[in-house]
C-alpha cells in the first residue's frame, strides 16, 4: 500500500539517466554531451591542478573519460629498473575498448626517487606512481581532445608533474629539492633552464580546432565510411594539426560523394 508510484517526472529522468550511461566517440552530438558531462564531473570533484592560471585534469577525470567510453585501462608490465643509486619503475598501459574487443591506446611512463619532491618516497609508491602517469597517458594519447572540448588543458596533471612543471604541493616533505625531474627521466644532462625552453617549441603548433573535430566525427558516423577507416581516423584524430584536419575533412566527403555516386549508378 505504500509502494511509491513512480510519476512521468521519475520515468523521464530514469531514462535520461540510462542515455548517458554511456557514449559514442563516433556520434559528434554524444562527443559534445560527454565534453559538457566531463567538465561538470571534474568542477564538481575537483579532479584538476592549476599550473600558472591553467587547469590540468588529474588521472581519476581522465579515467571518468574512458569510463563513459567504454574504454578501460590494463596494465601491461610493470619493469624494475632500480639500481644501489635509485629507485627506479618503467609501466606500460592498454586501453581496451569493451565495445569493440580491441586494444585502442598504450602509454608509458617512468618514476623514480631521484625526482624532485621524491627522495623519500618507498619504492611501492614509485611503482605506484609509474602506473598512474602511464594510464594518464594512455588516455591522453587518443582522449586529449575531449579534454580540450570540456575546457581544460589536454595534458594529465601527473605528466606534468613528471615533466617539472607543477609545483610540488605544500604538503611533502621535500618539496624545495630542486633537482631536475628530467635529468632522471632521459639521463642526459638538463638545460639550466629547461621549462622555458621546452614552451616555444610547442607553441608553434595548431592542432585541429573542436569544430574541425566534430566534423570529421559527423563524416566517420556516415555509413558509406568503414569500419577500418573510422577506427584509423579516431586513433590519430588528436594528432592532427588544422592543415591535415582540412585535408581530412575533404578527403571523408569527397569518398562519400564518390560511393554516394556509385550506389546509385549500381541501383
Amino acid at each position: 500500500m505504500n509502494e511509491a508510484i513512480k510519476t512521468p517526472k521519475d520515468t523521464t529522468a530514469t531514462k535520461k539517466a540510462a542515455r548517458v550511461e554511456s557514449y559514442d566517440i563516433a556520434k559528434s552530438d554524444e562527443t559534445l554531451d560527454l565534453a559538457k558531462d566531463l567538465a561538470k564531473f571534474i568542477k564538481e570533484n575537483k579532479l584538476s591542478t592549476q599550473v600558472q592560471g591553467k587547469e590540468f585534469v588529474n588521472v581519476e577525470g581522465w579515467q571518468y573519460a574512458g569510463s563513459r567510453l567504454g574504454i578501460v585501462p590494463i596494465v601491461e608490465h610493470v619493469i624494475d629498473m632500480s639500481n644501489d643509486q635509485e629507485i627506479k619503475y618503467q609501466a606500460k598501459v592498454t586501453l581496451f575498448d569493451m565495445r569493440s574487443q580491441h586494444t585502442v591506446g598504450a602509454g608509458f611512463a617512468i618514476c623514480s626517487n631521484k625526482e624532485s619532491g621524491k627522495k623519500f618516497y618507498q619504492e611501492f609508491a614509485i611503482a605506484s606512481m609509474a602506473q598512474t602517469r602511464a594510464i594518464g597517458k594512455a588516455y591522453r594519447n587518443i582522449l586529449a581532445w575531449i579534454i580540450r572540448a570540456a575546457g581544460y588543458e589536454p595534458t594529465p596533471a601527473e605528466e606534468m608533474e613528471y615533466t617539472g612543471n607543477v609545483p610540488t604541493p605544500a604538503v611533502a616533505p621535500s618539496v624545495t629539492e630542486p633537482t631536475p625531474v628530467m635529468r632522471a627521466v632521459t639521463n642526459t644532462p638538463a638545460p639550466v633552464e629547461a621549462p622555458a625552453a621546452e614552451t616555444p617549441v610547442a607553441a608553434p603548433v595548431q592542432y585541429a580546432t573542436a569544430s574541425q573535430k566534430e566534423e570529421i566525427i559527423r563524416l566517420l558516423n556516415h555509413p558509406l565510411i568503414t569500419r577500418q577507416e573510422k577506427t584509423k581516423m579516431l586513433l590519430n584524430i588528436n594528432r592532427l594539426d588544422e592543415e591535415r584536419a582540412t585535408q581530412a575533412i575533404a578527403k571523408l566527403r569527397k569518398a562519400i560523394e564518390d560511393r554516394e555516386g556509385t550506389s546509385a549508378v549500381a541501383a
